[in-house]
């Protein structure tokens, strides 16, 4: 009878690529995947993994059994929710993914109204950018992810998961107090042509979907300054240095000698969390995301 374990293992291997990797993502030894798939060769008297050059190589029939874990994994992780809805306990632990200005903004309350309603649960956050968090998700190295993009610029979310909208987060434009255009009530995007401006890290979702929006509005970004913290563009900003776009929920912090002015049209990212769809019966992934739901009122 194959074991569940060594399965796991060789699964692991096959998505990423390497002992290694598939090791980080168990958050074991890769001595420990090696023996597990060592034992799996054994079991199944077949030739699972090979040497190439400095690594190694799945073989053929590895790759054929790493397919049915994959089945296998969906349905045991299917079987573990609906036995946890068949019992109706918001129990064990949750690991979630979170983007640092919901981690920030959205996960204290949340996280606080779950240790208060549902003290047997623990969470285990983890921030992360929101590609990462997509993919480890899809992956089942995390079982629910916080994450955003915008409304003119949508993220794919692979087949498989399910998201439900906790917030719709406004961003406006932040310029220095004494910019001519500081006392605007709003400012359309196209009057900002010539400005200097502060941005997060290049391939980041914030700073590519910065330089598409001003170029929709045929402006070129004249980037001047990067971080990927908004209090730190923000005293960016405060410096002189330039003008950003910032959103709401990521301004607990503004500095005086700034001011925030909302754009025509409106900037507006999305903020959901995301689940495998095989896990969604689980009452701790409901009790989550009505947590975090709850938290998106406050802001």
């Amino acid at each position: 009878m194959l074991d569940l374990n060594r399965l796991k293992a060789l699964h692991a291997v096959h998505v990423y690529g390497s002992v290694g990797a598939a090791a980080d993502a168990l958050m074991v030894t890769p001595s420990a995947v090696s023996q597990q798939i060592a034992k799996l060769e054994r079991e199944t008297g077949s030739r699972l993994m090979e040497r190439n050059g400095r690594g190694v190589r799945l073989t053929d029939a590895a790759g054929l059994l790493a397919e049915h874990a994959e089945r296998i994994l969906a349905l045991v992780e299917t079987a573990e929710a609906d036995f946890e809805a068949l019992r109706g306990e918001v129990v064990g632990k949750l690991h979630v993914g979170s983007f640092p200005t919901a981690a920030r903004g959205l996960m204290p309350p949340a996280l606080g109204a779950l240790r208060e309603r549902h003290p047997d649960l623990q969470v285990l956050l983890n921030e992360r950018e929101p590609e990462r968090v997509v993919r480890e998700v899809a992956r089942g190295e995390l079982d629910l992810g916080v994450v955003q993009d915008w409304l003119n610029r949508p993220m794919a979310i692979p087949d498989g998961l399910s998201k439900a909208i906790l917030l719709d987060d406004i961003a406006d434009v932040i310029l220095p107090a004494d910019h001519p255009l500081a006392d605007r009530r709003e400012i359309e995007l196209a009057e900002l042509s010539g400005e200097r401006w502060v941005s997060s890290s290049p391939g980041t979702i914030c700073h590519d979907w910065l330089v598409y929006t001003l170029r929709s509005a045929d402006l070129e970004p004249e980037i001047v300054s990067m971080a990927d913290e908004y209090p730190t563009q923000m005293a960016l900003v405060a410096g002189g240095l330039g003008c950003a776009i910032v959103p709401r929920l990521g301004r607990d912090c503004m500095p005086s000698r700034v001011r925030a002015i909302p754009t025509l049209p409106r900037q507006t990212r999305r903020i959901y969390a995301i689940w495998r769809t095989d896990a969604a019966r689980r009452p701790a992934i409901r009790a989550m995301v009505e947590a975090l739901k709850e938290a998106g009122t406050l802001n």
